[in-house]
């Protein structure tokens, strides 16, 4: 009898999440995508990061049904009762430096998290391209490195130019100049304007702290053996061809929610044990109210209001966006998250007219179920942070958008929606009731044929590219097969 070859063991990856929502969510899309592939997944959380998965998703459960998966978690160095959101943002660096850092080199070298539950060692570190300390680790133990930016292409290529724009003299930001185009981003000199620059750049002086932790931990990329990106060809191929010629093991597998969805459909036809919906990895309860809400309202009326899980707004900004909304006439969905308002002092004060337009035309809520809400055919406009998971799960569905970025790679995704896309408005550093008004008018009414048939026919592209034969589907079987051969 001939001798049967052993069939070869699957690859073990660790998964390691910058541990703020956006990533996080992005991220175990990505560990789901490749359990699905019968990759054995180690995903590293934050213990604050998974006790709001526990407390709000089915995350857990869902991940239950992938053998090999399994969660582990480190401390990000923070106190429970830390806001990590607003401006207090910027304690996460320093902490996962000083505290983060040291914990994850003494956990990967004292536990079993370098080994699947059959003792099988990690092929691969997939680690959140701003966690440079496991890059660290994974090169000083020759583990090979994989870096995951949740961050889009065309941000991460202005991100890894921060070195020419300094020398160029576009930064620090100091509030003069702001409309000025940026001629030191390859790709982007005829648009791009200094105000559209990541948030981090608005700083005085080049030696700003944040401001050099970002420009480092872009420039160490590198090191890398390969990047992922969550995007599509289509969409930011010109960008792509600039970021491969610093990374040229480069995988496009976006969008992965969408992505995610179409590889279910699949397994659905050869299994009954996976269910459809993917999980929200929300760190907020989603109120599910605004369904209902949503299913009493015509085809294309309703703006959905969410400004994502880190900004915070002033009580001054509260009332603009709110007299906004009321005085445009539209029906609104707005998410309002509980530690979403500064200075709460006076909040009750509401004026009469806001309280009596929102009852006759809008509906509040704490947290909503984003994806669905998105994909509802009530849904007409987003008005957004542009956070690129929503700014993604906007593109996917159709859906226009008025842009107001809050802080980082958001001022940048807000400029590509509205000059390069043509797919929503941009009203980054304004924040005026009659500005919203008009904007939201114009999305809904007076420019809603010409915005929906640019959002239609990018949805369009978005869904080519995931499903079989598109450019983000086979680059992820590319991707399984780049990390296979790594097994010895």
């Amino acid at each position: 009898m001939a001798h049967q070859e052993k069939s070869p063991l699957p690859p073990h990856v660790l998964i390691f999440p910058f541990p703020l929502q956006g990533h996080v969510n992005s991220m175990l899309k990505l560990a789901e995508l490749l359990s699905l592939a019968a990759v054995h997944v180690t995903f590293l959380l934050s213990d604050f990061s998974h006790r709001r998965l526990l407390r709000h998703t089915d995350t857990h459960s869902r991940f239950s049904r992938y053998p090999g998966f399994r969660f582990e978690t480190i401390s990000d160095g923070l106190p429970d009762d830390h806001p990590r959101a607003g401006e207090r943002i910027r304690d996460f660096m320093p902490s996962l430096k000083n505290v983060m850092g040291p914990l994850f080199e003494e956990m990967m070298v004292a536990s079993d998290c370098l080994r699947s539950e059959d003792r099988r060692p990690v092929t691969c570190i997939i680690a959140d391209g701003i966690l440079s300390f496991a890059g660290d680790f994974a090169l000083e133990k020759g583990i090979p490195l994989v870096y995951f930016r949740t961050i889009s292409a065309c941000a991460f290529w202005a991100y890894f130019c921060f070195q020419e724009v300094i020398e160029a003299g576009e930064v620090p930001l100091k509030g003069n100049g702001m409309d000025l185009l940026v001629k030191s981003v390859p790709g982007m000199e005829g648009f791009l304007r200094r105000r559209d620059l990541p948030g981090f750049c608005r700083v005085d002086e080049v030696s700003d702290p944040l401001f050099q932790v970002i420009n480092t931990e872009t420039g160490q990329t590198t090191r890398a053996e390969a990047l992922i990106l969550n995007t599509f060809e289509t969409l930011e191929g010109p960008f792509l061809s600039h970021i491969q010629t610093r990374m040229p093991n480069l995988f496009t597998i976006g969008p992965l929610h969408a992505h995610l969805k179409t590889r279910l459909l699949e397994e659905k036809t050869t299994t009954t044990t996976l269910p459809l919906t993917t999980a929200s990895g929300s760190f907020w309860e989603e109120d599910r109210s605004c369904i209902e809400w949503l299913d009493r309202k015509t085809p294309k009326s309703v703006v959905y209001v969410s400004f994502g899980s880190i900004t915070v707004l002033s009580r001054d900004q509260l009332m603009e966006f709110w007299y906004g909304l009321v005085n445009s006439g539209q029906h609104f969905l707005w998410v309002m998250r509980p530690d979403s308002i500064a200075g709460k002092d006076g909040e009750s004060q509401i004026p009469a007219e806001i309280l009596e337009g929102t009852k006759e035309k809008g509906y509040m809520v704490g947290w909503a179920p984003q994806e669905e809400v998105l994909n509802h055919g009530a849904i007409g406009g987003f008005l957004t942070h542009n956070g690129w998971n929503s700014t993604l799960e906007s593109i996917v569905v159709g859906v226009p958008m008025i842009c107001w970025p809050y802080f980082a790679d958001q001022m940048i995704n807000s400029r590509f929606v509205s000059e390069v896309w043509k797919i929503g408005l941009d009203m980054k550093d304004t924040c005026d009731r009659v500005v919203i008004e008009k904007m939201v008018r114009d999305l809904m009414v007076v420019r809603k044929d010409e915005f929906i048939q640019s959002a239609d026919r990018m949805a369009k592209m978005a869904k080519e590219a995931v499903c079989g034969g598109g450019s983000s589907y086979c680059n992820l079987d590319r991707f399984i097969e780049y990390i296979k051969s790594m097994i010895v």
